[in-house]
């Protein structure tokens, strides 16, 4: 739990709020910032039931970092961190600016831990691609936090509760990448079939779920040791430990709920988590 002076930490810059929801978002193929389809329509749709946010904090599956760094420059660059795909989406540029000063509180809430401000990354697709359905206008400032890949799981869900401040002034934290996960076995041919999964990506994803609608989360955390199916849906933790960020953020009256709870090539899901 914060105490009054994690709050005073942050930044007069940023008012007091009610507190703001938390997000995980399954973000997908890139081709997601420019397609129309009913996972981009479940952002816009989602977007309709959020409060307006000071700033965001993001933690991206694509930002995977040796220590933990937060960006800090104030106009940060969009990053198209991806090969393959049609010029369109290379061309998208999303403009928001970034918040050195936020950067610089969310340093001290993770205190003792040293937090490197970053003044060359920017935000990558995992941030972007899904922001801009939330705030096309580009309108509200974003900073990424990184995922330090020497960590375990308990590391990552113990740092994002001391993120919990930022909460009451304004800021929307999301974690961005995918619960299950596992690019070397998609069907492509499946691709577009609807709520496709193997036998396994199915097993994981109801167990995942069900562990989550619980508030069951130490065995989603120790993820390592779980089933043979998680660790075929989780064959590496970049895409799943934006997730743990945002359980570590829920309070115990908070609600949790599902959305955009598909599968996609056999070997992919969607699944969203809104905590409120």
């Amino acid at each position: 739990m914060n105490t009054l002076n994690d709050l005073h930490k942050i930044s007069g810059s940023f008012s007091n709020t009610e507190k703001m929801p938390v997000l995980f978002l399954g973000h997908g193929s890139p081709m997601n910032a420019i397609d129309e389809n009913e996972f981009v329509a479940g952002f816009q749709n989602l977007a309709k039931t959020l409060p307006q946010p000071n700033a965001i904090l993001c933690i991206s599956a694509h930002w995977f970092t040796k220590g933990t760094k937060v960006t800090a420059m104030e106009m940060p660059r969009t990053i198209h961190d991806f090969g393959g795909f049609p010029q369109e989406l290379f061309n998208v540029e999303y403009s928001a600016k970034g918040s050195p000063e936020l950067a610089l509180e969310t340093t001290k809430l993770l205190l003792p831990l040293e937090v490197e401000l970053d003044e060359h990354w920017g935000l990558d697709h995992g941030a972007w691609s899904v922001i801009k359905h939330l705030y096309p206008g580009a309108n509200v400032p974003v900073i990424q936090l990184s995922i330090d890949y020497t960590k375990p799981g308990q590391f990552h869900f113990e740092l994002a509760k001391k993120l919990s401040a930022l909460r009451t002034k304004g800021v929307l934290i999301i974690g961005s990448g995918n619960i299950v996960h596992n690019l070397r076995l998609v069907d492509f041919q499946n691709f577009d079939r609807d709520n496709y999964g193997y036998d396994w990506a199915i097993e994981a994803k109801e167990t995942i779920n069900d562990y989550l609608l619980d508030g069951n989360f130490h065995p989603l955390v120790n993820f390592e040791k779980q089933s043979k199916a998680f660790q075929l849906a989780i064959p590496t933790p970049e895409h799943y430990l934006p997730l743990i960020y945002t359980l570590g953020l829920k309070e115990k009256n908070e609600e949790l709920k599902l959305f955009n709870d598909k599968l996609l090539g056999g070997s992919l899901s969607m699944t969203s988590v809104k905590i409120m």
